[in-house]
């Protein structure tokens, strides 16, 4: 049952050996990059870059700001595996493709996934170019990226009572703070896309107790978290959600203010990955 699951999807093991041989690295540290944070990129020494064309079963990625390839290199000394560009639900592919990067990523070797996004401020507070670190979300796109047959390596019911790791988060804060940037908490609402939301919608996922609203993130941790993996998750918030702002929204706004957002939100995963360290 589990082969079937792997062969429905891409050959997770054939795609890590294609990438360990060429990264000749073994990450600790696996970051995923949302829309307009691709300058996250630049931080990483040493960089070779995988792309996701090289790899069997990966599609190419049909949205903007996302590169679409592995970046193996080191950030502060760690050895990371940077994902520039993800895979959404939205494009028309299934759960296992969406959740093969982090698949890869932890038969890589990686021990921490650090997930960033872009996404709609609901909150009041979280304006465009400000960050929230995420400690809680809420599934309302009413897709289940983990059924079907289990992966292996991974749990059938993953606990989620606390999914991001908590010494991440508290790490994330201190370095923040040192930094001079603002990292309030919140809750990131999933949800399908590709269409930004209604006013309506907005307004039933404030009651609900979404922060933030976005169309990613939550299919990537379910799958870290199923197999083990410690999680952290930042979302940059880069329009107001639909309705709560004077303008329409549109995605070249979206890339714009995570362009912005993207200097602190650097300096912040680059002193949460030091903090980690490499393995000792």
């Amino acid at each position: 049952m589990a082969d079937r699951a792997e062969a429905s999807g891409p050959p997770i093991g054939e795609c890590a050996r294609i990438v360990r041989e060429r990264g000749g690295t073994r990450p600790r540290v696996h970051i995923v990059l949302g829309s307009g944070l691709g300058g996250l990129a630049e931080r990483v020494e040493g960089a070779v870059r995988v792309h996701f064309s090289q790899l069997p079963g990966f599609p190419r990625t049909s949205v903007a700001g996302h590169e679409g390839c592995f970046l193996v290199g080191r950030i502060a000394g760690t050895p990371v595996l940077v994902q520039s560009g993800r895979f959404h639900f939205y494009e028309g592919f299934g759960a296992e493709v969406v959740a093969a990067p982090v698949r890869v990523g932890r038969e890589l070797g990686a021990e921490v996934l650090i997930v960033t996004n872009a996404s709609g401020g609901i909150r009041p507070d979280l304006v465009p170019g400000s960050l929230m670190l995420v400690d809680d979300h809420i599934n309302l796109s009413f897709q289940a990226p983990l059924a079907g047959p289990v992966v292996p390596g991974e749990v059938r019911f993953p606990d989620m009572s606390r999914p991001y790791d908590p010494e991440l988060m508290a790490l994330a804060e201190r370095v923040a703070l040192e930094a001079g940037t603002a990292l309030p908490r919140g809750v990131y609402g999933w949800v399908g896309g590709p269409n930004f939301e209604t006013p309506a919608e907005v307004l039933a996922l404030r009651a609900a107790g979404a922060d933030v609203v976005g169309m990613s993130t939550v299919p990537e941790v379910l799958a870290a978290r199923a197999g083990g993996q410690r999680v952290l998750a930042i979302s940059a918030v880069t329009n107001r959600a639909a309705g709560l702002g004077l303008d329409a929204v549109d995605h070249e706004e979206v890339m714009a203010w995570g362009e912005a957002a993207g200097e602190g939100l650097g300096r912040v995963v680059e002193g949460v990955v030091g903090g980690v360290g490499p393995r000792t």
